[in-house]
């Protein structure tokens, strides 16, 4: 049977920052969660759109040819193959990011990770 996820509670159980941890999975993607401050790098997905919804903060996406802030409540969906940076240099934002099954955070960056589950 399904079960209710409380956002705050799976918040509560990490503090690694830029290490999405997986809530939940569906149609095969995966809902992760995501604690972000400061920069992170340049990088795309070749393969797979991505979906950031901010929870709390704010989120700079940099593009190569502009930049946008989220707020709490806004999205973005960055297309596949779409060079871009996320930000959060005003302190610690929280993620709602949603990615293809077994997606490494940082596309195809030599730094790739795949999200584990809380």
């Amino acid at each position: 049977m399904p079960a209710k996820v409380n956002l705050d509670d799976k918040f509560a159980q990490f503090t690694e920052q830029w290490a999405p941890r997986i809530a939940a999975r569906f149609n095969g993607n995966e809902v992760r969660l995501c604690k972000v401050e400061g920069e992170y790098h340049w990088h795309s997905h070749p393969d797979t759109d991505e979906l950031f919804l901010v929870i709390e903060g704010a989120l700079e996406i940099d593009f190569r040819d502009r930049t946008e802030t989220l707020g709490p409540g806004e999205m973005i969906v960055v297309p596949r193959g779409t060079e871009h940076r996320p930000r959060a240099p005003h302190g610690e934002a929280k993620l709602f990011v949603m990615d293809t099954e077994g997606t490494p955070n940082s596309g195809d960056h030599a730094t790739a990770k795949v999200a584990v589950d809380i």
